[in-house]
């Protein structure tokens, strides 16, 4: 339907009916107008498969949903580095909501892993906003390519479960633009999402859902974004600022803020042309649907089930393989411990928690794949008890020791991670981690396949050989495991979070949680491996590592320019060469470092991600790997400017194994085009001029003179040496200047301070 069309639809609507549409008619559906013919629509909470509930409906997974296919959990695909295969998960999922007469998916949940402890960490999908927001757009465009809308969330800053419904994410400007919000920016304009959905927590003190300056401001104004916000499920707070801010939709509905509305526009105190606008784009989004439904479409589960085993093998992470333990041989005799392998845990809990319509384990995949294989098993411990069970370690003990191989499924059990709460440690429970040190002292054939939602702390790393980072795999998890365990498939996950070595060392430790009700957000833009790369930290595991059966080398990096200004884009170019003697994939990881500091500079983290691509090789196959770089690659955001800011300085171009490992770079040097305003005094430090031209000429003369009175003195047995003279200088107000200068007068000064403040 056209914007004309609903704009007449609008017209001919009651102010009471269209206050009813600013509210769902209740959980998951719209409101609808027989009158004028609008029809209902129902929304369905994703991100990685279906939880639409008919009847009995709740918003944190407590009754049962219809069955579907559960895909892996955003913690997986994140570390799947893969754009391709998640716009096909996307597309799966599109479709399978045409089956059911779902008009919107509320996902993709792509807030930033600040810390490891988020209780929701599973449903998100990086610590890095540049693959959180990529891999984002790819879900949408999957999923909106079936004519199904999506509703990536929780917009914004929405890092933690504790207190999420109340406190404030304390965020200074710079921070909250790149990192909480540049992930949501590159969605938005990637993929045009139908519907956005903001987050309960307040930002600087103001709730989401009015925050005008964060919907209206930079969502609509400065993103584009043509699509309606939501609230997350019981987010409203005051309905008609709601609406005056640009939040357009309440859910659940209907709720008892109709009256609140319809009273604001009769005294004046809103607009009603702000409501008509908010009811179009809800229309829009119903037409959008009913017009678009394709009703031969089919629910095909068995083919969701293949396409959720491919996708797991693409995403598990291989962290760890001594003295090549993996890939395991149908020859040998195996031990599968830990009841992971015969119930995986698979998917989170809360309001994702999918009704998979079929669970397979690692088990019934093995009697599958592996006919005839000597694999036993051995229970290992109870997922659902946190005790340490005598009984069933040395009963897995026994097991391992008769094995050639022994195979611990282990991980975090659903009470450990969920929406709703925050994790308080990094441990698995004791009796698991006390089973994995049994069984590799039996066996030191020990490999470890984790199922958990983020990073973990491995107390027990050293005494096994080998360690696969399942994450939360979807349903068909065990199938996946089999296939990379055996060498059926080749491991290419990388991981998408940092595993710290202790909780100690996260860099928002301290903050994490906060006090009162407000979270400071102290560690700035210093979130994950920006921070442990920066301070050279050592890591269990840093971003973007994962190994492979295979091996893959690195040549002839090249680069378009050695110097660019910062419209100019900047093509890289690298060959990836397959040396080993499987296929494999790769992850091709693009880092960029800015070299030195300006004394009234920025800190910036010693490298970030500035892209990415994951190619498929045949044994000695080469491929050249392209990326094309904008100004955005080397921007900061400049609080002055409040816009994007390239340093003109000299920036290092890192091709990287993961973020700690640097494989080859290159020099640039970039120009910047944009002139940070600012208006000098006396109390402005010389150092500022050092990189102002128009005051170089004269601080030029000044170092002579300061410079040349200090040098007088330089010796041996001086005080001040030049270095000291130097420094000194760099870092002194102007209105110091004449008590160390004699030839420098005030008058002198000010004329300096005109000049330079002077316009052209």
């Amino acid at each position: 339907m056209t914007i004309e069309k609903i704009q007449e639809l609008v017209k001919q609507m009651t102010l009471e009916e269209k206050a009813a549409f600013c509210a769902g008619k209740d959980f998951w559906r719209l409101a609808s107008c027989a009158r004028l013919g609008i029809p209902e629509v129902m929304v369905s909470d994703g991100p990685h498969g279906l939880r639409a509930q008919k009847t009995a409906q709740d918003n944190l997974g407590i009754n049962d949903s219809i069955e579907a296919v559960c895909f892996p959990a955003g913690c997986a695909t994140g570390s799947s580095f893969d754009r391709n295969l998640v716009k096909e998960i996307g597309s799966a999922i599109g479709t399978e909501a045409q089956a059911v007469d779902l008009s919107v998916v509320l996902g993709p949940a792509m807030n930033i892993k600040r810390s490891p402890l988020c209780g929701r960490n599973f449903e998100y999908i990086s610590e890095d906003p540049l693959l959180a927001g990529e891999l984002a757009a790819s879900l949408i465009n999957g999923i909106q390519s079936k004519n199904i809308g999506t509703s990536p969330k929780h917009f914004a800053a929405n890092s933690q479960e504790y207190h999420r419904m109340s406190n404030s994410s304390e965020i200074d400007e710079r921070t909250l633009r790149e990192i909480y919000l540049s992930n949501f920016e590159r969605a938005v304009k990637q993929g045009q999402p139908w519907t956005i959905m903001n987050s309960y927590n307040k930002i600087n003190g103001t709730y989401t859902c009015e925050d005008k300056w964060l919907l209206t401001d930079v969502l609509r104004e400065e993103w584009g974004y043509k699509g309606l916000v939501e609230t997350d499920w019981g987010a409203m707070d005051d309905r008609v600022a709601a609406l005056k801010a640009g939040c357009d939709l309440e859910m659940p509905g209907p709720g008892d803020n109709k009256q609140d509305i319809i009273d604001a526009v009769t005294n004046g105190t809103l607009s009603e042309e702000v409501l008509d606008t908010s009811v179009a784009r809800i229309l829009d989004l119903i037409f959008k649907y009913t017009e678009n439904r394709d009703t031969t479409a089919v629910f095909e589960y068995e083919k969701g089930h293949a396409l959720a085993a491919k996708a797991e093998e693409q995403c598990m992470v291989l962290l760890k393989n001594d003295d090549a333990v993996l890939p395991l041989k149908a020859s040998q005799k195996v031990a599968f411990i830990g009841q992971y392998a015969e119930k995986p845990r698979f998917q989170g809990g809360g309001s994702s928690h999918i009704n998979a319509f079929r669970v397979e384990s690692a088990l019934e995949a093995a009697a599958e794949l592996l006919p005839g294989s000597d694999i036993t098993f051995a229970r290992g411990f109870e997922d659902s008890v946190d005790t340490v069970d005598p009984v069933l370690i040395a009963e897995a003990a026994e097991a391992a020791r008769a094995a050639d191989v022994a195979v611990v499924f282990a991980g975090l059990p659903d009470s450990y991670e969920s929406e709703g709460y925050d994790r308080t440690h990094l441990r698995m429970p004791m009796g698991q981690e006390m089973l994995i040190e049994a069984v590799a002292a039996a066996n030191p054939n020990t490999v470890v396949v984790l199922h958990n939602g983020s990073a973990i702390e491995m107390p027990w790393i050293d005494k096994v050989k080998g360690v696969l980072e399942a994450y939360l795999g979807g349903q068909a998890v065990g199938r996946a495991e089999i296939r990379i365990l055996y060498g059926m498939a080749n491991p290419s996950g990388r991981l998408a979070e940092t595993f710290p070595l202790r909780l100690e060392d996260t860099p928002c430790y301290l903050d994490f949680g906060g006090e009162d009700d407000i979270v400071r957000y102290s560690e700035g833009v210093f979130v994950g491996y920006r921070y442990y790369t920066s301070r050279n930290m050592p890591v269990l595991f840093p971003f973007g590592y994962g190994l492979s059966y295979t091996d893959f080398s690195y040549s002839n990096l090249h680069l378009s320019a050695d110097s660019i200004r910062e419209s100019e884009p900047l093509t890289v170019s690298v060959d990836v060469t397959n040396t080993g003697s499987i296929a494999g994939a790769e992850v091709v990881q693009l880092y960029i470092g800015a070299k030195g500091r300006k004394p009234n500079g920025i800190i910036r983290p010693v490298r970030e991600l500035r892209g990415f691509d994951k190619i498929y090789l045949e044994p000695g196959e080469t491929k050249t790997v392209t990326f094309t770089l904008d100004s955005r690659a080397f921007a900061v955001w400049n609080t002055t400017l409040h816009d994007w800011y390239v340093d003109t300085r000299e920036y290092t171009v890192e091709i990287c194994a993961n973020a700690f490992d640097v494989l080859l770079s290159a020099p640039v040097n970039v120009t910047g085009e944009k002139d940070i305003p600012y208006t000098y005094n006396m109390n402005s430090i010389v150092g500022r001029l050092m990189h102002d031209p128009k005051g170089a000429a004269i601080l030029a003369n000044l170092q002579n003179v300061f410079g040349g009175e200090a040098a007088a003195g330089d010796g041996e047995d001086s005080a001040v040496s030049s270095e000291m003279a130097i420094a000194m200088m760099e870092g002194m107000p102007l209105r110091s200047l004449p008590g160390f200068v004699d030839t420098i007068k005030k008058p002198m000064l000010q004329q300096l301070i005109d000049m330079l403040n002077a316009k052209e």
